[in-house]
């Protein structure tokens, strides 16, 4: 992967992106994606976020081999702490983390935030927290995504400000309200497999010489929501 040639994860990402618009790419590492849709002329400038510092200079280094420090600026900060007013950023993209990491940059980065941006995430576990910090700070979920490359399975979310609360369904939360609709083959797989890890889980509490019966129930709860939400198989 370069940024010519993206994963399909962060095509999938880059697909969101609206022609004109300035980016924060947050976590960007490499700043592939930044990279990727300059050369496409796609936006008008962006900025690759960075909190440490190996990362960072890997960014700083493709930008300017692609020779495009005119538009893509490298920036060594703390998560949202990156975005400087006068960047005047409409959308920012954060991928390849943890959902609650990706809440907390969000949480912690509120002042950084204008409420008028695009944010496209790409958790790669916890996407309900993601969904949840949306629904609490006024933002829409417009569109979802989920694939799978490499032998994983990836979800991306995208959300724009709204000036009324949106509220979602706990199921819509753990699930994803697009995703559910559609109830792609993909979806089915991820919760397959975590319906197989629930047994396994299930199997080794019920050996322990004093089974904690309230968490075995627990799990055979989530393990029956996933059969009736998304498998359907009786």
């Amino acid at each position: 992967m370069n940024g010519t040639h993206l994963s399909n994860r962060l095509q999938t990402v880059a697909d969101f992106v609206s022609p004109g618009a300035r980016l924060a790419d947050i976590g960007s590492d490499h700043a592939y994606l930044p990279v990727h849709l300059a050369k496409q002329g796609v936006i008008t400038a962006a900025l690759a976020g960075e909190v440490v510092k190996g990362p960072y200079h890997n960014a700083l280094t493709e930008i300017e081999n692609e020779q495009l420090t005119d538009t893509i600026t490298a920036r060594l900060a703390d998560g949202l702490a990156a975005i400087q007013p006068d960047d005047k950023i409409d959308t920012v993209t954060i991928a390849g983390m943890g959902g609650t990491l990706i809440t907390n940059i969000l949480e912690s980065g509120k002042s950084h935030l204008t409420h008028h941006e695009r944010l496209i995430l790409q958790p790669n576990v916890g996407e309900d927290n993601v969904r949840r910090w949306l629904q609490n700070n006024r933002y829409q979920i417009v569109a979802e995504r989920i694939l799978a490359e490499d032998g994983h399975i990836y979800e991306i979310i995208v959300a724009d400000p709204v000036e009324t609360p949106v509220t979602y369904t706990a199921t819509e939360l753990k699930f994803g309200p697009y995703l559910l609709r559609e109830k792609s083959p993909v979806l089915q797989q991820k919760w397959r497999q975590e319906q197989a890890r629930l047994d396994q889980v299930i199997a080794t509490m019920k050996q322990a010489k004093n089974a904690p019966q309230a968490k075995i129930a627990a799990f055979k709860r989530e393990r029956d929501q996933i059969q009736e939400v998304i498998l359907n198989e009786g």
